[in-house]
């Protein structure tokens, strides 16, 4: 089951990443600083916030890319979780669930740290989050069930 979780997990980053780099070719459009503005709250609230130093920005970028990647493994690992106990959607199903369920522990984040009110952005700005997610989701997914029948 590890070796599944594992697989699903990087297939399913290495998807959004692409999908989400991709876009930004494709559109002109900025990578997103949300990452490492939900990075920068967390450590100040915690009360270990990032130094003032030369490389700070590297660092939070560093640290922002980590905890999506984080959220990448955590939820694949949820999900191959879910599918050994027995819950195992249809691919059309469980694959954007999958994706979903990424995208909201993504961006509850956001919002809850006021960094970015989902509520107000445009169709491009929901496009360029969910389209990525839903990329994650069916390899994540797609890989974790092709694991389970090849048992």
């Amino acid at each position: 089951m590890f070796h599944s979780i594992v697989r699903g997990c990087a297939a399913g980053t290495t998807a959004l990443n692409a999908t989400s780099y991709l876009d930004m070719a494709l559109r002109g459009r900025p990578s997103s600083s949300a990452p490492e503005d939900v990075v920068e709250r967390v450590t100040e609230k915690a009360g270990y916030p990032v130094p003032e130093s030369d490389g700070r920005d590297n660092r939070l970028s560093g640290l922002g890319a980590l905890t999506g990647i984080a959220v990448g493994v955590g939820t694949g690992a949820a999900v191959a979780l879910l599918h050994r106990a027995g819950v195992r959607p249809p691919g059309w199903l469980g694959g954007p669930a999958t994706g979903a369920l990424a995208m909201v522990l993504s961006d509850a984040p956001i919002a809850g740290l006021g960094i970015s009110d989902p509520r107000t952005w445009s169709p491009a700005d929901w496009t360029a989050d969910a389209l990525p997610h839903l990329a994650y989701g069916l390899v994540t997914y797609g890989l974790i069930s092709a694991a389970h029948r090849h048992r």
